[in-house]
Parts: C-alpha cells; structure tokens; sequence
C-alpha cells in the first residue's frame, strides 16, 4: 500500500486544531476552527475523493480521540466519509493507549516505524493518515509518506504545532495536482521525488 497524508495547514505551516475552537488546545493554542471560514462544496468534495481511495487507515493518538468520539455516531454505512472510517482497518501508534474501542481498529505494537513498513508491505490501495500531526513528523523523519495533500487555508496564526518540525528530511517533492477553490484554498498534492537537488542560479 501507499502511505498518503492529508493535512489542512494554514500559510505559515500550522496544522493544530483545524476543525474547531476544543479539538486541541495543547500548549495554550486558542485559534483553532480556523478551516470553517473556507468551507465548500468543492472542499468537501476533494476530501471525499480522498477517502474514496483508502483501504486502511493510520492514526496518531489524538486524531484518534478525536474521530473515534464522532465517527462511530454516524452509523449511515454509504456517507463517503463515516463508511470508510468505521467499516475499514485503522491502525493506531500510541505509547500510552492500552486499548482501543473503535471497531476495526488495532493498536501498533513494537517499534512504530517498523509497524508502518509491514503495513506498507501489505496489498491494498493506500494506507491514509488524517490530521497526526505528530506521528506524521516520524513517518517524515523516515522517509514513510509517498503523497502528500495538502489543503493550504489563507491564513496566518503565528503559533502552533507545525507541519515540518525537527527531523524533517531534506527531500524532493513532484507536484502532481493543484487547484484552488472559490474560497481560496489551494489543494496540492506532492509525491516524493527523491533527495534533495541543490545548485547555483544565475
């Protein structure tokens, strides 16, 4: 399977509580819900097109909080997006996590990089991270993430958790995709394209 990631982040790189004021407040941020300004069909839409194409899915802790509080609510098993995330695997990378609840969810044992590459290795379409942002600056770290989209909001916030931290590799991206939706959102997809090229201009 590939490894996709989708991460909504604002101009200046902030990925923190995108979808509401109390989805995480951690070290004092106060500006999240900053996605909903910008919501819209053709959003929506991308986003569906997205889930469309996963057949398992990989989670961090606190993404994991956050859909499993929601998702298993909405029990209408053909919404593009509550069917996906209920019906199919998802795997979750915790340290601290004893057990977990959601249906069809499995806890990452061992060494989580080395989780991540058997699940890679296993058949299927893609294996799709959503929001994580910290277990997305490992799978970063480690050369893991075969695509990334991302749906860039024009805004600025100054603080936050960023989407390339410490430990990102210096790495080549291929743009394969782009738009921009009436409200401005630029949805860009990136595939991996190998190590960093460097020269002179002029």
């Amino acid at each position: 399977m590939e490894l996709t990631a989708t991460e909504f982040v604002t101009l200046d790189g902030v990925v923190q509580a995108p979808g509401g004021p109390d989805e995480d407040r951690s070290g004092g941020f106060t500006h999240g819900g900053w996605v909903q300004p910008h919501s819209s069909e053709e959003l929506g839409a991308h986003v569906v097109d997205i889930f469309s194409r996963a057949d398992a899915f990989l989670l961090g802790r606190g993404t994991y909080d956050i859909f499993s509080s929601y998702w298993p609510r909405m029990t209408d098993p053909n919404d593009p997006i509550a069917g996906p995330l209920n019906r199919l695997p998802k795997y979750v990378a915790s340290t601290t996590l004893r057990r977990v609840e959601w249906a069809n969810s499995t806890l990452l044992e061992g060494d989580t990089v080395e989780a991540v590459r058997r699940l890679k290795a296993s058949p299927g379409r893609e294996l799709q991270v959503h929001g994580s942002g910290g277990l997305l600056q490992t799978l970063l770290k480690h050369d893991l993430v075969d695509v990334l989209h991302l749906h860039v909001i024009p805004v600025t916030i100054g603080s936050g958790r960023r989407l390339f931290g410490e430990g990102t590799q210096p790495r080549m991206l291929q743009l394969t995709a782009s738009r921009i939706t009436p409200k401005g959102v630029a949805l860009l997809t990136y595939r991996r394209a190998g190590p960093l090229r460097v020269g002179t201009m002029g």
